[in-house]
């Protein structure tokens, strides 16, 4: 039977260029494709991100219109310490730092300029 083997959610942003700074260079992700203005493949590990430039009629900024998406990690905390001076640098309110879910996850979680929540986490060890 033929198994998936990764899900690659579609993130729409307002500015192409804004976005890939923000994935790339605060959360550490790699370009692999990106098409000038429209749509960026991104990668970390094997985690993937397609970002795509929305329209500009479109308002991303409204939190009605937040989306999310989970990525598990084999290490929240040991995440967290990598990103934290380039998390350091958002605007309040953009992170909350690691912590501890009655549903036995660890999880840090980030905001991107146009309200899409990024969970990063792991399961509680026991």
């Amino acid at each position: 039977m033929p198994r998936m083997t990764q899900i690659t959610p579609f993130i729409l942003c307002s500015d192409l260029g804004e976005a890939l700074s923000f994935y790339c260079d605060v959360l550490g992700f790699e370009a692999g494709f990106v098409t000038e203005g429209l749509y960026a493949f991104i990668r970390r590990d094997a985690a993937a991100i397609r970002l795509l430039q929305a329209s500009p009629e479109l308002d991303l900024s409204s939190p009605d219109r937040q989306n999310s998406c989970y990525i598990d990690v084999d290490d929240v905390d040991e995440l967290y310490a990598q990103l934290k001076a380039r998390l350091d640098g958002l605007p309040e309110g953009r992170v909350r730092p690691p912590f501890d879910q009655q549903y036995g996850q660890r999880e840090f979680h980030v905001h991107d300029q146009d309200c899409t929540l990024l969970f990063f986490g792991a399961a509680i060890a026991d």
